[in-house]
């Protein structure tokens, strides 16, 4: 019984700092307008436009959203993707090409002659089943970052910084661990709405 008293007790006290805690202070009370600059209006749609636009042209999004570093990155990925289905889909000709005239009876760029490097029949079929999945892979890869183009602009459009610029504060904090006297690093992330 005696626990059960000090567990309550001790509950009732952090419960009214928690209590204290919550009381609003008048002066930080705003309005729903006053959150924004003078002038300033959200367009409720821009998640849709910005969606739309990088839909029609990867980094189109990204620029009504005016993250304008933002594009390099998407060009960067895109280019990439396409480059790899690009020599993934070469070397998949040349070794299909070469197997063909192998199988026709011609000389081919893999049949050992000339200075030319021999791989069997068996090597060419392995050869074009690798370039064959990673062409595969690379056009998934490519959508793939087509896809992620879209919703980051469409998520980007969301959290518009006009909104949530003066309401949301990040700071580094450093505070002393009262009981063993050591250090204590740490962030306060404060959202006021």
């Amino acid at each position: 019984m005696r626990k059960l008293a000090f567990y309550t007790a001790f509950f009732l006290f952090f419960c009214q700092f928690t209590v204290n805690g919550q009381k609003i202070n008048t002066d930080d009370v705003r309005f729903a307008g006053d959150s924004l600059a003078m002038g300033e209006s959200i367009d409720p749609l821009s998640p849709a436009k910005a969606t739309f636009y990088s839909a029609i042209l990867p980094g189109l999004g990204q620029a009504y959203n005016k993250k304008y570093w933002k594009i390099p990155i998407v060009y960067a990925a895109l280019g990439t993707g396409v480059y790899f289905y690009e020599n993934n889909k070469h070397e998949l000709d040349r070794y299909q090409d070469a197997y063909k005239q192998r199988i026709a009876g011609f000389p081919d760029e893999f049949d050992g002659q000339e200075g030319n490097p021999y791989v069997s029949e068996d090597g060419l079929l392995r050869a074009q089943d690798f370039y064959r999945k990673n062409r595969d892979l690379s056009i998934f890869i490519t959508l793939g970052l087509y896809a992620l183009n879209i919703i980051e602009a469409n998520v980007d459009a969301h959290l518009d910084d006009r909104v949530f610029g003066k309401n949301l504060s990040l700071k580094p904090s450093l505070g002393l661990h009262p009981v063993e006297n050591s250090a204590i690093a740490g962030i306060n992330i404060k959202f006021d709405f």
